[in-house]
């Protein structure tokens, strides 16, 4: 029986990834910040909760990563934890650069130090690009970031490759585009829009407010995305890969389709507030995930449409 560890066992991907482990018959341990108090509503709501070993970490501490490892002796990691919203980056950058870039680097350095061939897989994000015009971003287009959230995941990145080639260490990061599903909370916008709509379809007249609904985003589905981490790390070689749908919308189409769904006119109910802009915000986002459709044999069954009525489904289920 493999055993894994995911960091961050608490978040959307945590939890499917989780939960996808097992159906793979690994012991999976999983951290959060303080296990004794967390709820793990996400592991609750997946069924899963008393099958994980669930561990307290501090990722940017390294005395407490160095304790995790030597506990769980993991023979993979997946190092999904850290500040994980853009906008809250802005208010808070020391905390955010300090959980994913100083996290990952205690992580690395303590497989390095443990040795033993630990498997080691890094959360990246699209938003290390930032706006690359209308190009379709893939494993070789430059980084741009254009927010502390950015700087941090870039950071992260450039730490994991440069471990892997100084040390030649198995650890690779996944680039990952925008990926959604119920487990999302609703300080992220797609979930705040999806609760929105089904709650004015039952009746409520408070409006939506958002920011800027004229960017555009390349949207999939989460629990698809875990897989595609699980491959990477499966791999022969440790390598770096962009994952996405590969179509870009604008949040104006995201927010119009969740509200056509609920049978309602967007336009009825929503308000574009230019106080909710962030300060620097990437217009368009877009993905060439080529690479692991090649390599990994992984490719996005789910669509944004289906990301958006899957997620109303859900969300009127738990209004019922």
């Amino acid at each position: 029986m493999k055993t894994a560890l995911i960091c961050g066992v608490s978040g959307q991907d945590g939890a499917y990834l989780a939960q996808l482990l097992l159906d793979r018959g690994y012991q999976v341990y999983g951290t959060s910040r303080d296990a004794q108090i967390s709820t793990f509503r996400n592991l609750e709501r997946l069924g899963i909760r008393d099958r994980i070993h669930l561990l307290s970490m501090a990722p940017s501490d390294f005395r407490s990563v160095l304790q995790v490892l030597t506990k769980a002796q993991p023979q993979e990691i997946y190092n999904l934890a850290g500040q994980s919203s853009v906008g809250l980056s802005f208010d808070q950058p020391v905390e955010t650069l300090e959980s994913i870039a100083t996290g990952t680097l205690n992580l690395l350095e303590a497989i390095r130090f443990l040795g033993g061939g630990i498997k080691f897989y890094n959360a990246g994000s699209s938003e290390c690009f930032g706006d690359a015009g209308h190009a379709a971003a893939d494993e070789t287009t430059p980084f741009r970031p254009r927010s502390p959230y950015a700087v941090a995941k870039a950071a992260a990145f450039w730490e994991v490759a440069n471990y892997r080639e100084a040390y030649g260490l198995f650890a690779c990061s996944g680039i990952l585009f925008n990926h959604e599903s119920p487990l999302r909370p609703q300080r992220f916008v797609t979930q705040k829009i999806i609760a929105a709509a089904c709650r004015i379809a039952q009746g409520e007249a408070t409006p939506l407010e958002l920011g800027n609904i004229s960017v555009q985003r390349d949207w999939g589905w989460a629990p698809e995305y875990v897989e595609a981490m699980y491959r990477m790390v499966q791999q022969p070689e440790a390598d770096d890969y962009v994952i996405a749908t590969g179509v870009t919308i604008s949040l104006e189409d995201f927010v119009a389709h969740a509200f056509t769904c609920v049978g309602l006119n967007w336009q009825d109910h929503v308000i574009s507030d230019p106080t909710l802009f962030r300060p620097t915000d990437i217009a368009v986002g877009r993905a060439n995930p080529a690479k692991a459709q090649r390599q990994l044999g992984w490719e996005a069954q789910y669509q944004w449409t289906d990301v958006v009525r899957s997620m109303v489904e859900v969300q009127q289920g738990l209004q019922a």
